[in-house]
């Protein structure tokens, strides 16, 4: 199997497996756009040469958009290999070569968020833990920082306190979101007509600089919503389950 390793030379030909449309989608043009601007802080997208969800995408920690203090680490940001793609070794794969690449560069060594159970968007715990991977810290409700040292003398990486019990001070629903994952740029607009429609509170915060979500007060940049200031979900969540969760916690 071959790989490809997205860049800026050739971003606008090849596709991006987490968003198999046209670079015309509003999903995939965020998460071009996203990338073409973080590659050159040393992100890489490296990707099988498929059609299909198989890749890891990963970045040196001080520009990670997510809210650790993991200096000399390499972050994953995200790590997908699909269903019908799993079992054929790509998983084991990509990250070796996630791995040799953060050694080439000096890195200490790899960081990635999780969770103590699987969850969506989230890699799978058991699976890193497999791969070596270990705790280092823990953020709630229910987040995990793993972390792969290459050297016994890495210092542990870990979370920012502001995230280690998230909680904001706004009313009815919040979230916020960056274009890290292009999935928002479909579902945050149909998640706020939805409670638009429906006259559910929301309020959105869109996240729209490392600095923004190096500062955010989820663990999760990508997508954290709240109601009356605890918070929620990680999930991306579609009208139909927004309206669910609404009735649900209205109730309460």
């Amino acid at each position: 199997m071959n790989y490809v390793q997205i860049t800026v030379e050739n971003l606008d030909k090849e596709h991006i497996c987490c968003a198999m449309g046209l670079d015309k989608d509003p999903q995939v043009a965020s998460k071009k756009a996203w990338l073409r601007d973080r590659i050159h802080e040393g992100l890489v997208f490296l990707k099988a040469d498929i059609r299909g969800k198989c890749f890891i995408e990963y970045i040196p920690a001080e520009y990670a958009w997510v809210p650790i203090e993991a200096d000399g680490y390499m972050h994953i940001n995200c790590f997908w290999v699909s269903g019908s793609l799993q079992g054929q070794g790509h998983g084991s794969e990509l990250l070796n070569r996630c791995i040799q690449d953060a050694k080439l560069k000096n890195k200490l060594g790899l960081t990635i968020i999780t969770s103590a159970k699987k969850k969506p968007y989230l890699s799978d715990p058991k699976y890193l833990a497999k791969k070596g991977f270990r705790v280092a810290d823990t953020a709630g409700p229910y987040f995990e920082l793993l972390y792969l040292p290459f050297r016994d003398d890495a210092a542990m990486p870990k979370f920012k306190k502001s995230v280690k019990e998230p909680a904001i001070d706004t009313k009815g629903f919040a979230l916020y979101y960056t274009n890290g994952c292009p999935f928002n740029a479909k579902y945050v607009p149909l998640l706020e007509e939805c409670a638009k429609a429906n006259n559910i509170p929301l309020t959105v915060i869109k996240i729209n600089s490392r600095e923004e979500a190096q500062n955010a007060p989820a663990a999760w940049t990508n997508y954290a919503l709240f109601y009356n200031g605890k918070y929620i979900t990680n999930e991306i969540l579609t009208e139909k389950k927004i309206l669910a969760l609404n009735q649900s916690l209205a109730g309460k």
